[in-house]
């Protein structure tokens, strides 16, 4: 058996899908207007919002929140992976990886934090009506959205410092399309089981517990849309929460299925592909899913077009 090289790291070689060369420019054309789209989608929607009174009220002032963390969670990871595509790998050293896996923590728990909390909005919304505008008051949903700020803040400044107080040596090639934990924690040497055990612990806790605020939310909201006697008021009430259950389990379906899972004999291409949904794909889809399930989103879209129309009338 070949002896292991034990030279520390300090810094790392990102390369993405190199086995396939020949994918290279494709794919940085097709990230780069997925990126593209993402920015403008996810800014167009905060402008909608911001603009439009019908717009001002707690669930759209949640998902101005997660356009923001959109824009902001995409441009940690796309613009490197660009870079990577591009020059076919890049080097980076230990720091910048250990702030690219900061922003990546901070703005994933962010997002799971905001679509817990707009679960819960929509169920004050369609349980507890007549409550809605008492419970959820400006100083209520401020408090919310801070509150998601600080937890994200907090656990991902654990997770980056108990992952980067690991020892990397040998191999520095990190094959994946940004500096995250599971290709990572292969690099290591020595013992890392008590800082696994705590990166583990958080990334736990904030999946499972933002899941099951989000489905107990969901099956009060189930019950009381079962009593509603009419077909249309169901209907109506469920339409509310379609996109935003859509959102839900298109990203935390993939953050599910990538951390929460037996991570032996994986492979690391299938493991690129799901990287590339929940980084790249649901950032971009998120202001569509919303504009198209949503009635007001849609109104509020139509409106703002027809100004310039109705400005440049003689």
């Amino acid at each position: 058996m070949a002896a292991r090289n034990y030279t520390p790291v300090t810094e790392f070689f990102l390369v993405a899908f190199a086995e396939h060369p020949e994918w290279g420019l494709p794919l940085f054309l097709l990230f780069l207007s997925f990126y593209l789209a993402t920015l403008l989608g996810n800014a167009g929607m905060i402008v909608l919002i911001r603009k439009d009174r019908r717009l001002h009220t707690p669930m759209y002032f949640f998902l101005s929140h997660l356009s923001l963390v959109d824009i902001c969670y995409s441009s940690a990871i796309v613009p490197q992976l660009l870079a990577v595509l591009w020059a076919r790998g890049a080097l980076i050293s230990r720091g910048r990886c250990a702030a690219q896996f900061f922003l990546f923590t901070f703005f994933a728990s962010l997002d799971c934090y905001l679509l817990a909390i707009m679960a819960y909005d929509r169920y004050v919304a369609v349980c507890r009506p007549l409550l809605y505008a008492a419970v959820m008051t400006e100083k209520a949903r401020s408090g919310l959205a801070a509150g998601a700020y600080v937890a994200g803040f907090s656990s991902a400044f654990v997770r980056t410092v108990t992952a980067f107080t690991l020892s990397f040596c040998g191999n520095n090639e990190i094959d994946f399309i940004f500096c995250d934990l599971p290709p990572l924690l292969k690099l290591t040497c020595g013992d890392s089981f008590t800082q696994e055990v705590v990166i583990i612990a958080f990334a736990v806790f904030v999946m499972p517990a933002c899941t099951l605020v989000i489905l107990v939310s969901y099956l009060f909201i189930v019950a009381a849309v079962v009593q509603i006697r009419s077909a249309g008021g169901r209907a109506k009430t469920f339409s509310t929460c379609a996109s935003h259950l859509t959102a839900v389990a298109l990203f935390f379906g993939t953050l599910i299925f990538m951390y929460l899972r037996d991570n032996s004999g994986q492979s690391s291409e299938g493991d690129r592909v799901v990287s590339v949904l929940y980084t790249v794909v649901t950032p971009m889809l998120n202001p569509l899913i919303y504009s198209l399930r949503n009635k007001e989103v849609k109104q509020a879209v139509m409106k703002s077009l027809s100004r310039p129309r109705a400005s440049g009338r003689p």
